[in-house]
């Protein structure tokens, strides 16, 4: 019988010779992902149960990064519980304060990522992961404290979606644009509970970075899981990244097998979109919705704060002056200092933004880029809902480093193509 990567993974997870959607497994974990919001409960349901143990300290990887440096009394809290346990458990992979990171970036930047794999996460874009050929998906505090406790989780086997990404990509469209068209495409519930895999000569010129991006909106389809093939991009971020267990197993989709429903993109054709309130599949193409006025640009986040979206925004912001309160945060420390580096925050600096410590603060209504009620945000996050990013009477419009990095000179949505050389 013929399968998809995501039905490979979960055969050998469960450890059997096939399975097929819609059945139940019980699947052994690869990697954990923990960080400050999700854990410290999943931490109290353990205890009250009387379970004082991890499965393998060496598969957990922890860091806070929502609420990181801690904005309130409550925060520190949440991350004295998260120190106390992963030094009581002696967790091996603990990203604290200094080496913290926006977790979607940080676990494949240092190398905790690997193909054929499956990885949960307390988080709903832990589906990131799925550009790596893996299965990677977020789960809630009780599923994460039974992971915890077993190394391993029920699940229904996803069916699967093919993405076909046709044609390539035109100077100032990039992944996001591409991910914002597929779930326009089909809706914020058109792949619920389904695996999305992204096929098709597009992603020949994406980097793993723009990979990561399209892979990390996927549950904003609603689906379980996004999924790209593993290819020499990926080997060479793999060998750039991994630092121990480099061996790895790949999967490929049979020639034959099922998918439940294939869309089209014709990469070509696009154009840069914007994500208006409130959903991100309100794609509208930029000639469409450009002038809009806006009250800050925010760049940053697990899908978007990676080196190659600062560049990106650097580039374009490179002897120019930004008309709006502008938002800089490198995810990672890591992308930090390469922003220091290769002298981008200087450029970020002249152009009169604020950059940030890494953190995910401002993408959840958090803090560092809260909105007051009327204001308007143009934002390379994942989410544009009521209230995301601040009052519910405040705007979010979702779009590519390159539009939010135009928008931001212009003070209103601008199109990043006529900034490009």
């Amino acid at each position: 019988m013929a399968m998809t990567i995501t039905e490979k993974i979960f055969a050998r997870a469960a450890g059997q010779d096939r399975v097929r959607p819609g059945d139940l497994v019980n699947a052994n974990i690869d990697i954990i992902m923990c960080h400050d919001v999700t854990t410290p409960p999943a931490i109290s349901m353990l205890k009250e149960k009387g379970i004082d143990r991890v499965f393998d300290p060496d598969k957990i990887v922890v860091t806070p990064d929502h609420f990181q440096p801690a904005k309130d009394i409550q925060s520190a809290e949440l991350h004295k519980r998260l120190d106390t346990w992963a030094k009581e458990k002696g967790i091996k992979h603990y990203y604290k304060l200094g080496r913290a990171g926006v977790c979607h970036a940080l676990l494949p930047e240092q190398g905790h990522i690997r193909p054929g794999e499956v990885i949960v996460g307390g988080d709903s874009h832990t589906c990131t992961y799925g550009a790596f050929a893996a299965f990677s998906t977020g789960i809630g505090s009780t599923d994460l404290a039974a992971a915890i406790a077993t190394g391993q989780l029920w699940f229904k086997v996803p069916a699967s979606m093919k993405f076909v990404l046709k044609g390539r990509l035109s100077p100032g469209v990039y992944s996001k644009d591409v991910i914002l068209a597929a779930i326009t495409a089909v809706g914020t519930d058109g792949a619920l509970y389904r695996a999305m895999e992204f096929v098709g000569p597009a992603l020949k010129d994406m980097s793993m970075e723009a990979r990561m991006t399209i892979t990390n909106m996927a549950i904003e389809a609603g689906a379980k899981n996004g999924i790209i093939a593993f290819d020499e991009i990926t080997r060479a971020y793999l060998d750039a990244h991994l630092k121990q267990k480099a061996e790895y197993t790949v999967f490929e989709s049979d020639a034959d097998a099922e998918y439940v429903e294939t869309v089209e993109i014709d990469c070509t054709a696009l154009e840069p979109l914007v994500a208006l309130p409130h959903l991100p599949s309100n794609g509208s193409p930029i000639g469409d919705c450009a002038g809009t006025p806006m009250d800050q640009a925010y760049i940053g986040s697990c899908t978007n704060g990676r080196i190659e979206d600062l560049r990106i925004a650097a580039q374009i912001m490179k002897g120019r002056q930004v008309a709006i309160r502008t938002i800089i945060v490198p995810a990672t420390p890591e992308i930090w200092k390469q922003c220091i580096d290769e002298k981008l925050a200087e450029v970020f600096y002249d152009a009169g933004c604020v950059v940030s410590a890494p953190t995910c603060g401002a993408c959840l209504g958090g803090f560092m880029g809260i909105l007051a009620a009327g204001e308007k945000c143009i934002s390379t996050t994942n989410r544009n809902f009521v209230g995301r990013m601040g009052s519910p009477k405040s705007e979010v419009y979702l779009a590519s480093p390159a539009t939010a990095a135009a928008s931001a000179i212009e003070g209103k949505l601008a199109d990043p193509r006529k900034y490009m050389g």
